[in-house]
């Protein structure tokens, strides 16, 4: 098996199996199904995301994974910006409601805040930002955004987080409504990871080299 070159900061399979496609023949030389693997393969412990920032988070991310694996790191964090909340829940996106990961408390309460908030001024952005980290000190950061609005209430059985509620601009349904497929099109981290990728390439591209 040849050595890996590339970590993505994250156990999660789904991210990881993206991450592996968006790579597939971009790169001469590299196996991504054994090159690029995720934070628990690698051994590395979880970063604490205590920036102020989606583009704060992903770099310390990065940066930590890279420094403990000595491979290229690639990171994310993302979250939900609401126009009347002044940017919030933002970086507090998956513990809005005080319990981290709790989706569906999480939306209880932002529905409850935005009770008697009108259609126009229910804008929010889907926000993530994609971070990449090398041992040598090179540091790159994109942003990915998908403009919407906040329904009033759930729909959709697809997706995570606040999906069934978010609506993206011109698409008359839910992102929750989407299929993968369709979401992984527009999604934000999409969109921040195609931003980055000449970044990755390169990167991964020297680290071969070595």
């Amino acid at each position: 098996m040849s050595q890996p070159v590339l970590v993505l900061a994250s156990r999660n399979q789904g991210k990881l199996r993206e991450l592996r496609e968006l790579l597939r023949g971009q790169v001469p030389g590299l196996d991504v199904d054994s090159q690029v693997i995720d934070a628990a393969t690698a051994g590395a412990a979880d970063p604490v995301e205590d920036q102020v920032t989606f583009q704060g988070n992903a770099l310390k991310k990065a940066r930590e994974i890279s420094a403990s694996t000595g491979l290229v790191a690639l990171a994310d964090d993302s979250g939900l910006s609401v126009d009347v909340l002044g940017g919030a829940p933002g970086i507090f996106s998956a513990r809005w409601s005080g319990v981290h990961g709790n989706d569906e408390a999480n939306i209880d309460l932002l529905l409850g805040q935005l009770g008697d908030i009108a259609a126009e001024h229910r804008a929010a952005q889907f926000v993530c930002a994609a971070a990449l980290a090398t041992p040598e000190g090179a540091e790159h950061v994109e942003l990915g955004k998908v403009e919407g609005v906040l329904r009033t209430e759930r729909a959709g059985e697809h997706g995570f987080g606040y999906d069934p509620i978010f609506e993206p601009a011109g698409a008359g349904k839910s992102m929750a409504q989407h299929t993968p497929e369709e979401k992984n099109a527009i999604s934000h981290r999409a969109r921040a990871f195609a931003a980055l990728l000449p970044s990755i390439i390169d990167e991964v591209t020297k680290a071969l080299a070595k």
